[in-house]
């Protein structure tokens, strides 16, 4: 898809917490925009030349957070229609309630409406559910990506060298590869290529950052939303009474949505 921002995700050599950046109305994020794809790539280059692992990744539409109107894009005009839908419900998700300070709890929030709004819209035209195989290899994807993180996580706290934990790292990823070589060999993944060029980059911790972000509260969202089915007014009155909570009450509220036998993925 045609991109219209830029965003660089960054990290500590060993870390996998993406360093954040803090403005007056978005609050602290994870990530820094540019429109320009080469102020982008600049900006990393910079932040590799300090050490730092980071990842450009593209943008295809975003939210002003209702302070202007959205725009609706003309690269829009060759996406299909499931795209668009998704696309409106995850930006106007933002517009109706967003929280300063807190990337995740924003966009597993509009990912969540994203998908279920999706689901719905298709409903209402008398379509069939998204493909549920397609969202089930995403979803085993995904899962890849965030045992990585989590080893990795592990790995950075254990009290080892620099070069010790550089060339643990590099196996880490490389294991990474090869359970996906071995994930697209099974006949579920055979004709499913959206993945390969992503796994073809360099891999860092950085590139790992934006699996974190995205969905990391998705499950909590959709049992909140299970309480309140098929109403939105409630449901968005009680995700604005989990914003005004403090982080660690917010984040403990979350963690019980998810219930005994489920974690969030980090």
């Amino acid at each position: 898809r045609p991109f219209v921002l830029w965003n660089v995700f960054a990290t500590a050599e060993f870390s996998t917490r993406p360093t954040t950046h803090c403005f007056p109305i978005a609050g602290c994020v994870a990530y820094r925009g540019y429109y320009q794809e080469a102020r982008a790539r600049a900006e990393a280059q910079r932040l590799q030349a300090e050490g730092q692992d980071t990842y450009v990744g593209g943008v295809p539409a975003y939210s002003t957070l209702g302070w202007f109107s959205d725009p609706l894009l003309s690269s829009m005009l060759r996406w299909d229609d499931d795209q668009v839908a998704a696309t409106i419900f995850h930006e106007l998700a933002h517009q109706r309630f967003y929280l300063p300070g807190d990337t995740t709890f924003n966009e597993s929030y509009a990912t969540f409406v994203e998908g279920e709004g999706l689901r719905q819209w298709r409903a209402s035209r008398g379509l069939p559910p998204p493909d549920a195989g397609r969202e089930a290899r995403y979803q085993q994807f995904r899962a890849l990506l965030l045992t990585t993180r989590a080893d990795l996580a592990r790995l950075y706290a254990q009290p080892l060298t620099a070069e010790a934990k550089r060339a643990a790292k590099a196996r880490r990823f490389a294991q990474l590869r090869s359970d996906y070589q071995r994930l697209r060999a099974t006949p579920a993944w055979r004709d499913d290529r959206r993945f390969d060029g992503w796994m073809q980059q360099p891999l860092n911790n950085a590139r790992l950052v934006p699996y974190g972000l995205y969905e990391q509260w998705v499950p909590a969202f959709a049992a909140l939303y299970r309480q309140h089915p098929g109403n939105w007014p409630a449901f968005f009155h009680r995700v604005r009474l989990l914003g005004e909570r403090p982080a660690a009450e917010r984040e403990q509220a979350l963690r019980a949505l998810l219930g005994p036998e489920t974690g969030p993925q980090s």
